[in-house]
């Protein structure tokens, strides 16, 4: 054992000694070829000495990058997360400096500018040397997870095997692909794009792929609220209108998630699906998580508890991860405005406009956003805990511009397959085994915009109908972001929750767009509008629209039918509606169901609008500036997919298993409220029947001000569940500091340990043991 322990110290031992090396070489290197840096005094020294220089000052940058940095970013925690990311490089080049003027007799000098070049590359190349030389030598790096793993198991009193090894029920981690459908992911593991995804989908004896169908409202806000809190009710779109409080609703906008959150949680009494040690990355939602990273919803809460940017601050930590990350921004912005003037060049159809700010909000949820989220889902995995709930929403925001059949598109689908694949690795040395299932929120149906096709946009077209002017030319609908609304909130920048597109007057209606879904509401009409208070006012807008090429149907409510149905010619009561028939034929199974299941929200708009769809090109016309859309019903928009191991039980059994018990219908996996019920007897099947409901309490303590609303609590707008006042209750969703022994891990690449929020236990990656910001042990 002994022999074991000094092998064991002597390779870290020549870890650090190759690092060292290595760095030192560097800074001679640069040294050579920058003109404002030297190593040597002015009348010039012997190589020996120049290499005594360089050995000492990168000796002491990796010191002080050791024991300082992580003291430094700690303190800089009320600074916006994207400016700490650009503010690393010159903390870096800081502590360069520094490191110089500790360099014996004054040899080495640095000005500002070849400070910050030279620290950036002594960490990135640091970390790559560390990182080659980890994988040399797995054993090691096993050993000292289980090591640390060990240590965390002591601390929280969690049982593990006698010999060391991995014990206790498995955890799960749920990897939502925004908006990759169910034909998407196959095709594209099919073309060699997604070899994880390939492996799974070939494993048959393994793994099962289980398409499943959306609400009407096929977007993000819907989905995800369904899957993590168990409740759709009452949500649309992905923007509407509510009119007795003249609130314009948007799903990723802060103050409207975690109202939409509140309402859910009145509704089902449960705080969500991640209230056993559960922990929410990069979502909309907090799933009832006391873990948070990059949750929009908590985003709104103000005070000592909000760390939804947690995340950011325990990834920068590391400035070898800031200078990979920045690197890789850069070449993301650089790839985009390639790409947007090649499709310019070549004239490609369809195609939106993709200048502006639009790059750099790519390069946000595509590297950003990516690197942050999945190294705070290894962090997860190495402090073992139960449940974790991640999205990776790069696909979904290149596809919205590119197209979601673009080689654009399929360039971020095989970088995301990059990031399973590592999630995947991490998973044999985590503390606990893991039960890894990917699943999407929706799909995207591509097509031209209804801009683009008909040369007005919905709003326009609506205008007319009421007789109001038009505008001579077609004006930009803005297009929906979740991207968008998270850059603004990592910068610190105010979210317009209250951002309505006010009328003109209190006749003019409101017009919202959510993909291929439109929404209108009458201000000045108290309730929900009837067909015939229409016809009076504006005799000729249901018409216009009914009858429009590029509208698929129309949704209304008829004080002498009940609601209906228009389109082309034809009317049908809602309670008549049938699958492929009349409005609806084309769009598939279930669209009927959905319709109705809408009509009866207190907050459908007073005319829902879907663009048409053409079965044969599976195309629809968006009412935002996106050539790959999703939001209605049309396509592959309403088709996600689940992907999950075997030995859990099948989705379809356990939809059979609910329709013999009456919570649910045997048609197949239908809407995210029959998702959220399958992911949560998963959970209760790894873990026992263990998950509280809400009312019992459950994960996190939060402010003592914010109680559970009771079970009678008013429903707003006389909708059911949709609690006004409804309090997020403890731990679900405030962001709550991480307890001891948490960890947090870089991603594939980062250099060394990153400091946990709230101090946690850093874990070393593969680079760890050597000397340098990018090797520390």
């Amino acid at each position: 054992m002994l022999d074991g322990r000094w092998r064991t110290a002597g390779r870290a031992l020549l870890r650090v000694a190759a690092v060292w090396a290595v760095s030192t070489l560097t800074m001679l290197a640069l040294a050579g070829i920058l003109p404002d840096f030297q190593l040597q005094s002015d009348d010039g020294d012997s190589v020996t000495r120049t290499a005594f220089t360089a050995a000492w000052g990168a000796g002491a940058f990796g010191l002080l990058s050791a024991v300082v940095w992580p003291v430094l970013v700690r303190a800089l925690l009320v600074v916006p997360a994207l400016v700490l990311g650009a503010l690393v490089f010159f903390l870096n080049g800081s502590l360069l400096l520094i490191a110089l003027r500790l360099i014996p007799d004054g040899r080495g000098a640095a000005g500002p500018e070849n400070a910050v070049v030279v620290a950036a590359v002594m960490s990135a190349v640091a970390s790559a040397t560390s990182t080659a030389l980890a994988v040399r030598d797995d054993d090691a790096y096993r050993r000292r997870l289980s090591r640390l793993a060990d240590r965390r198991r002591r601390r929280s009193g969690t049982p593990g095997t006698a010999d060391g090894g991995r014990g206790g029920p498995p955890g799960i981690v749920f990897v939502q692909l925004d908006g990759v459908g169910h034909d998407v992911l196959v095709r594209a593991a099919a073309a060699g794009l997604m070899p994880t995804v390939a492996a799974r989908l070939a494993d048959e004896a393994g793994h099962r792929l289980t398409p499943w169908t959306t609400d009407w409202s096929s977007q993000t806000g819907a989905s995800q609220l369904g899957i993590l809190h168990g409740s759709t009710f009452d949500v649309p779109a992905f923007r509407w209108y509510e009119k007795e409080t003249g609130t314009l609703m948007v799903s990723s906008r802060p103050a409207s998630a975690l109202e939409l959150q509140r309402r859910a949680i009145a509704r089902t009494h449960d705080g969500g699906l991640l209230t056993m040690d559960g922990a929410s990355r990069g979502n909309l939602f907090s799933g009832g998580a006391d873990q948070l990273a990059l949750v929009l919803s908590m985003a709104a809460r103000r005070g000592k508890g909000r760390r939804s940017r947690a995340g950011y601050f325990a990834y920068f930590s590391d400035p070898a991860n800031a200078v990979r990350t920045a690197v890789s921004f850069v070449a993301e912005v650089v790839r985009e405005i390639g790409q947007s003037t090649a499709a310019r060049a070549r004239r490609a159809s369809p195609r939106v406009k993709r200048g502006g700010l639009y790059p750099f909000i790519r390069a946000f949820a595509t590297v950003v956003e990516r690197d942050v989220v999945v190294s705070a889902v290894i962090g997860d995995m190495f402090a073992g805990r139960t449940a974790v709930y991640a999205d990776l929403v790069a696909y979904d925001e290149v596809a919205h511009h590119s197209g979601p059949h673009s080689r654009d598109a399929e360039k971020v689908l095989q970088r995301l397959d990059r990031s399973l694949g590592l999630i995947t690795k991490v998973a044999d040395h985590t503390p606990r085994t893991y039960r890894i299932v990917l699943l999407s929120d929706h799909g995207q149906s591509p097509g031209e915009t209804f801009a683009g096709r008909y040369g007005l946009t919905l709003k326009d077209l609506v205008r007319a109908g009421c007789g109001l002017p038009v505008p001579r030319r077609a004006q930009r609908t803005r297009s929906a972001s979740e991207a968008r609304d998270a850059v603004r909130i990592a910068l610190h920048r105010p979210v317009g929750d209250g951002e309505a597109e006010h009328p003109a007057t209190p006749s003019d209606p409101v017009v919202l767009a959510s993909g291929n879904l439109g929404l209108l509401s009458f201000p000045d009409i108290a309730g929900r509008a009837s067909r015939e208070e229409l016809d009076h006012r504006h005799p000729a807008l249901l018409s216009t629209l009914a009858d429009h090429p590029g509208i698929g149907f129309l949704l209304v409510r008829s004080e002498r039918h009940g609601s209906v149905v228009l389109g082309h010619g034809v009317e049908v009561p809602v309670s008549e509606l049938r699958d492929g028939e009349g409005p609806l034929a084309g769009y598939g199974p279930g669209a009927a169901q959905a319709v109705r299941r809408t009509d009866g929200f207190p907050h459908v708009a007073d005319v829902m609008v879907n663009s048409m769809y053409d079965p044969d090109t599976g195309c629809v016309h968006a009412f935002e500036e996106q050539i790959g859309s999703h939001g209605g019903l049309g396509g592959a928009q309403s088709r996600p997919f689940l992907l999950s191991p075997r030995t859990l039980t099948d989705p379809l059994d356990a939809v059979a298993a609910d329709a013999a018990s009456g919570t649910e219908t045997a048609a197949g996996l239908v809407g995210a409220e029959s998702v959220h019920r399958v992911l949560a007897r998963w959970l209760r099947e790894l873990s026992g029947p263990q998950v509280p409901l809400l009312a019992e309490g459950y994960g996190g303590a939060g402010p003592a001000d914010e109680p559970f609303p009771a079970s009678g609590a008013a429903p707003r707008g006389g909708g059911e569940g949709a609690a006004a006042g409804a309090a997020v209750p403890p731990g679900a969703g405030g962001a709550v500091p991480p307890p001891a022994g948490s960890v947090a891990v870089p991603p594939p690449g980062g250099s060394g340990a990153v400091p946990g929020p709230g101090g946690s236990d850093a874990v070393p990656g593969p680079s760890a043991g050597g000397v340098g910001p990018g090797a520390r042990g």
